[in-house]
């Protein structure tokens, strides 16, 4: 009797394998925040998040209002202003 299998589909993939498959897979959507002001401190919270302890250092970001928005270099989280050229709500 052989050692291995004489089909592929009965082989359960290695651990690398899942690993790779999970790799491919598209990244979620960044946040994207209204806000009225054009300057916005980001550190990487929220969702129920208390501090900034799972998030990032905090940094101030300046919208332009001539684009309309600005994105966090950390989380990619994208900030809109509210009635800006980049605000489709």
């Amino acid at each position: 009797m052989p050692s291995w299998s004489s089909s592929r589909a009965d082989c359960r993939p290695f651990p690398r394998l899942l690993w790779a498959r999970a790799m491919t897979q598209p990244a979620p959507a960044p946040e994207t925040i209204r806000t009225p002001r054009t300057r916005i401190a980001c550190d990487g919270t929220g969702d129920g998040l208390a501090d900034a302890a799972l998030g990032h250092p905090r940094v101030w970001l300046e919208i332009d209002p001539d684009a309309g928005f600005v994105d966090c270099g950390y989380c990619d989280r994208r900030f809109v202003l509210i009635g800006g050229v980049a605000d489709k709500a």
